[in-house]
């Protein structure tokens, strides 16, 4: 409801039971995040905000609609605090149909992978599609893209000009994932960002994994409220210490929580209220097999956290930390009504979901029918880029035959790259990748019609033996990213993802295996999830078929962009050494044969 003056005559008249309540939900057990209390308490609701909590007898009228909770407890809508929904490659309204019924009725989101592909025209019609879900959007509008160092290629450039303009948008809730490279080479447009944001009145949330010490302080006197990233507990604990609100992250592919939450645990039990969760990442395989952000809440609870610090983890707390406590976070009169309905705080399971006062999902489903929009041009998913040929993906050098010593991309988890120094046989002026030695070659092809790029590089830790994968989603820029072991394999791999518009394909002796089609943007798709996560697992399949064994091989692949994960990374422009933040030669030397 807008707070204007005639809606905020309404509210207060609701809330002194002068109005009665549209919908009230008698017979729970009210789990009250501020005083920490769990009672037995009503809630009122005037169209979509709670207006009374307690006894409400006086708040029914002839027309109120009634949910029995006898039993359940009821609890604030969760708040994922980072995520990046594109990465599960469920549209905006897919995402929504299946996360809202596990409990999640909030998230804070940059809508980044969005705006890389389709810029501010695009990011406006997801705010559109928003407003017709039930999940709530809190957006941050991205310090700047391209994200990456040196800069990549994506279709739209964020910078201190468009800060100026969309930090004033109603949707604008603060500066998104600010990384601790940009403030510590006092980029330009970042500092911009945050100027803007000290105008605004608006938070700066962080990202500075492993930043201690000088770095931190340095960091933190740009003004940065939270962060998301942590290695390690003592990692949290230090960034706490001096000042910061932290989210601890259990996403698909980086399970953090067990080893973070030991700062609350073990070190101080007190830092508990200032610590919040995110998930970051998600596929649609694991929403549907364990939950969203109610299985971090349960995961909490299984390490030791005591039901109601997990529950405010989940709820005010994060809703402190990004300043939307006046909207959402806790069952109190004036907040918007988000209310799950749960069978106990210590199992945590989600048996109902009241969003803006409507009750939308009842046993893991909507109670409704929600349909995608119609998508527009604008976010259509043309991968505007020439078709590509094995020479494209085939290392030249300038001896015919011999040796290459190279530096191959060793992933070591999702979130770390290291060296690895490996000798490559040359043949015909062209290196061979060489399964034995897990090293295979990885490219990423701009694929936004603007340059034409394309990089060449080696990485291990794959273990494909033959065959290529490739994907168009590919945080943060969605470029199209290619890997594999034969460069034939690989040029059909990207040629099918530019002829059927985007996705992601694994191709073996010159033929397709598995695509999945992701239309939205080229990263997204309007399947139900359920779709989405029987593609994701023939995907895996066909990858663990090429002799693969990473949990998520196609997730891994595409983080290899991202130039803030250490210490390596490729983008369209060539690989890049994360530390120094430059490109590289991933020729170390070349020896003749003589």
């Amino acid at each position: 409801m807008k707070k204007n003056k005639e809606n905020l005559k309404k509210l207060i008249r609701a809330g002194r039971s002068i109005i009665p309540a549209d919908t009230v939900v008698l017979h729970g057990n009210l789990v009250n995040v501020m005083s920490s209390e769990i009672y037995q308490g009503d809630v009122a609701i005037y169209e979509d905000t709670i207006v009374a909590i307690g006894d409400v007898a006086d708040y029914i009228g002839p027309n109120t609609q009634t949910i029995d909770a006898t039993g359940k407890y009821l609890v604030p809508g969760l708040i994922d605090g980072h995520i990046h929904s594109e990465c599960s490659k469920l549209s905006m309204t897919s995402f929504a149909k299946a996360v809202v019924p596990c409990g999640t009725t909030s998230i804070i989101s940059g809508l980044d992978e969005y705006i890389s592909v389709s810029g501010l025209e695009g990011l406006k019609e997801v705010f559109q599609e928003v407003k017709k879900s039930p999940l709530k959007v809190f957006w941050g509008a991205p310090y700047k893209t391209p994200y990456t160092f040196p800069q990549s290629t994506v279709s739209f450039n964020f910078n201190e000009e468009v800060h100026s303009v969309v930090q004033q948008w109603p949707e604008c809730f603060g500066v998104w994932e600010t990384v601790r490279e940009s403030v510590q080479v006092e980029d330009e447009d970042t500092l911009g960002a945050i100027e803007q944001a000290n105008k605004n009145r608006l938070p700066i949330f962080g990202c500075a994994p492993m930043a201690r010490g000088k770095e931190l302080n340095g960091y933190l006197c740009a003004g940065i409220r939270l962060d998301h990233e942590s290695y390690d507990h003592e990692e949290v604990v230090e960034k706490m210490r001096n000042g910061m609100h932290m989210l601890i992250r259990e996403s698909s592919v980086t399970h953090f929580l067990k080893e973070n939450i030991r700062a609350v645990t073990e070190v101080n039990p007190a830092l508990a209220r200032r610590v919040s969760f995110c998930t970051d990442d998600v596929t649609a395989t694991d929403i549907l097999e364990k939950g969203h952000l109610d299985n971090v809440v349960r995961l909490a609870i299984a390490e030791g956290v005591e039901p109601m610090t997990a529950i405010q983890m989940a709820t005010i707390n994060s809703a402190e930390a990004y300043r939307i406590d006046h909207l959402v976070g806790s069952i109190t009169p004036g907040k918007i009504a988000d209310i799950l309905l749960v069978d106990s705080p210590k199992t945590f399971r989600v048996d109902g979901v009241i969003t803006n006062g409507r009750l939308v999902a009842q046993n893991g489903k909507l109670t409704y029918n929600l349909e995608a929009p119609a998508r527009s041009s604008v976010l259509s998913s043309a991968l505007k880029c020439a078709k590509t040929t094995k020479e494209d993906f085939e290392y030249k050098v300038d001896i015919k035959n011999g040796q290459a010593k190279v530096l191959s991309m060793d992933v070591k988890g999702p979130f770390v790259r290291k060296r690895k120094d490996a000798t490559l046989q040359v043949k015909d002026f062209v290196v061979l990748p060489d399964t034995q030695k897990d090293v295979l070659m990885v490219s990423v092809l701009e694929r936004f019609g603007r340059n034409g790029n394309k990089s060449l590089a080696f990485c291990s830790g794959w273990n494909l033996k033959k065959g290529a994968m490739a994907s168009s989603a590919a945080p943060d820029d969605n470029n199209i990213i290619v890997m594999g072991a034969d460069a034939s394999d690989m040029s059909i791999a990207v040629n099918h993802l530019i002829e059927n518009g985007g996705g992601q394909v694994v191709v073996a002796d010159g033929k397709i295996v598995e695509f999945l089609s992701l239309p939205v943007g080229g990263i997204a798709s309007d399947l139900d999830a359920a779709e989405i996560a029987y593609r994701e697992k023939l995907l895996t399949k066909a990858a663990n078929q090429l002799g693969c064994n990473l949990p998520e091989p196609l997730m891994y692949m595409f983080f290899l962009p991202i130039t803030a994960i250490p210490d390596y990374a490729i983008t369209d422009v060539g690989p890049v050494d994360c530390i120094a933040l430059t490109t590289f030669d991933p020729i170390i030397e070349l020896i003749e044969d003589k």
